[in-house]
């Protein structure tokens, strides 16, 4: 079942093919298949492919995921939506021609929307998110299809909330409470087209939540567990909490790990050390170390895993000087390099460009680790060099 294929533009034929078309998927252990399966089935949630296959998948069950994959919670509420379209419904068409208009930078065309229907501003969507228009700028939580961040992504931001829409309002996406700063820290989208932090600062002066509007919210330590360390730096900058010494290590704030270092845990410590090491504060990891903090601590990964993973090089260089374990292996089974190439193939080529991942690898190799962990390791190393157009590290280098 095609990804492209989930598309707005969806009736009822295709739909139906699309479920016949997993259950295929399913008998003949594709592993994208198996992986929309566990994520989008109740019944499948966090079983291993393995026990996916044991388990009896009928075509009613692959009509729940691909009605999840569209964000709906049945196969009767997915039909429904379809019956809609059909038909023109003239609220579903608006909302569904707004959120287009977003996602592509049509400020003209959604300035004609909210012009004639000014109450568009404050609906939500028909879908299980439950997301008014304001959240599609985050492009996080809504349709796979529509997560795109338009270059133009603040001034269609500036145009709903001049219309009024509530900058805080809150979806039932991710557990309920998600408001639209929050999901614009947490994005790839954003990030990528390098609208995140104006994003941030559009929603901030129009008197957003800064936390969130749960307690017990932390807008960094979201932005830290989704990969976006810029969002976490500017929202600390800009007066967010951060409130504890695991949370100050992963924006790189010395004075503050320092602080909250005092009353905090070993535990608490080590996964400072680790999130220091993930997002490459170098400082903090020297700070850590130099006070006790084990080398080998680990938290899903060991730092080492995760500055490497980074392409965070002195980091790396500075844990291999103090010691740090080549072999350890992470959550996932993989040892430092190992793990180092599965970034390295797995990253965003703009994040595989900012990465020097041929130095990392060769300085961990240089450090001894081990390239004969599976068969075609070595084939491995030698195609991120290719890709980054960098020769291998001759032997005696290494």
């Amino acid at each position: 079942m095609s990804v492209a294929s989930l598309s707005p533009r969806i009736n009822l034929e295709q739909s139906r093919k699309q479920a016949k078309d997993l259950v295929k998927a399913f008998k003949a252990g594709d592993a994208r298949a198996l992986d929309r399966i566990r994520w989008n089935h109740p019944r499948f949630r966090g079983l291993t492919d393995a026990k996916i296959q044991q388990r009896k998948f009928a075509l009613a069950d692959a009509q729940l995921v691909v009605a999840r994959l569209h964000y709906f919670d049945s196969w009767p509420k997915l039909l429904a939506h379809i019956d809609a379209l059909r038909r023109r419904d003239p609220r579903v068409m608006r909302f569904e021609a707004a959120a287009d208009a977003i996602i592509s930078g049509n400020v003209a065309g959604l300035r004609d929307l909210l012009r004639d229907h000014p109450e568009l501003v404050h609906e939500r969507s028909v879908r299980a998110h439950r997301a008014p228009l304001l959240h599609y700028i985050a492009a996080n939580g809504v349709e796979d299809y529509r997560q795109i961040s338009p270059p133009n992504a603040v001034e269609v931001a500036t145009v709903l909330l001049d219309a009024g829409a509530d900058v805080d309002a809150a979806t039932e996406v991710y557990g309920g409470g998600s408001t639209a700063l929050g999901l614009v820290a947490t994005s790839t989208p954003p990030r990528e087209a390098e609208v995140q932090i104006p994003l941030i600062d559009v929603l901030l002066e129009h008197g957003a939540a800064i936390d969130g509007v749960r307690p017990g919210d932390s807008s960094v330590r979201a932005a830290l567990a989704n990969n976006c360390p810029e969002a976490a730096e500017a929202l600390a900058e800009r007066g967010a909490k951060v409130e504890t010494v695991v949370v100050a290590a992963g924006v790189g704030r010395l004075d503050l790990v320092k602080r909250l270092a005092e009353g905090a845990t070993n535990q608490q410590l080590e996964k400072a050390l680790v999130m220091a090491g993930r997002y490459g504060r170098v400082e903090v990891v020297r700070y850590l170390l130099d006070t006790g903090v084990h080398v080998a601590a680990f938290d899903e990964m060991t730092a080492l895993h995760w500055a490497a993973g980074g392409g965070h090089l002195d980091v790396v260089e500075l844990l291999l000087e103090r010691g740090a374990p080549l072999e350890e292996k992470n959550v996932y089974g993989g040892t430092v390099l190992d793990s180092t190439l599965w970034f390295a193939f797995n990253v965003s080529p703009a994040e595989f460009a900012r990465n020097d991942y041929p130095t990392v690898i060769d300085t961990l190799i240089a450090a001894g680790a081990r390239t004969d962990v599976y068969p075609e390791m070595q084939k491995h190393i030698d195609d991120v060099h290719r890709r980054a157009g960098t020769p291998p590290a001759a032997p005696e280098d290494v």
